[in-house]
């Protein structure tokens, strides 16, 4: 069940940021998505994407009674909770951050671990037990991600995040 919680975090803690921050007067914005910058609506539908393969994929594994090994759960925990909790907070500090370019470095290297730890899960794991089908919802789960956290990315640290937007 841990890996459900950690499917929904990233657009609950997305949505809940934006909720958050569309009371105060410079982010009135935030309450009128016509104004929303094209990422917001591409992290929308690729989060949403990657959700409905990660959703889908637990699905399968409790219909079909697929049981995951010990270590197998364990890359995945470090992958998700050293790796793609400590981005997520990276990535939403830099995005309020008057100056999220200081956010860059550690954003990157909390980055290449994570991927590092994906990678080495579906490599050395799901690349002998897991059939087409399967395979194919792991494809959608990470390069969903991958797309909403490129245009996250590119957001904050090209447009310049949050202050950039303010009235």
């Amino acid at each position: 069940m841990w890996s459900l919680f950690f499917l929904f975090l990233p657009g609950i803690g997305f949505v809940s940021g934006l909720l958050a921050l569309s009371g105060r007067t410079e982010f009135l914005w935030l309450k009128q998505p016509s104004e929303y910058p094209l990422e917001f609506w591409v992290i929308a539908f690729a989060g949403s994407v990657a959700t409905l393969g990660g959703i889908l994929d637990w699905r399968l594994h409790r219909r079909e009674g697929i049981v995951i090994g010990v270590k197998e759960k364990h890359y995945e925990k470090v992958a998700l909770g050293a790796g793609g909790v400590p981005l997520f907070g990276l990535m939403a500090a830099a995005s309020l951050s008057s100056n999220p370019n200081r956010f860059l470095l550690p954003v990157l290297i909390v980055l290449l671990f994570t991927v590092a730890m994906i990678c080495y899960d579906e490599f050395i794991f799901h690349r002998k037990r897991c059939g087409r089908y399967e395979t194919v919802l792991h494809r959608i789960l990470v390069l969903g991600n991958g797309l909403a956290w490129l245009a996250w990315s590119n957001w904050c640290f090209v447009k310049g995040g949050i202050h950039a937007m303010a009235y």
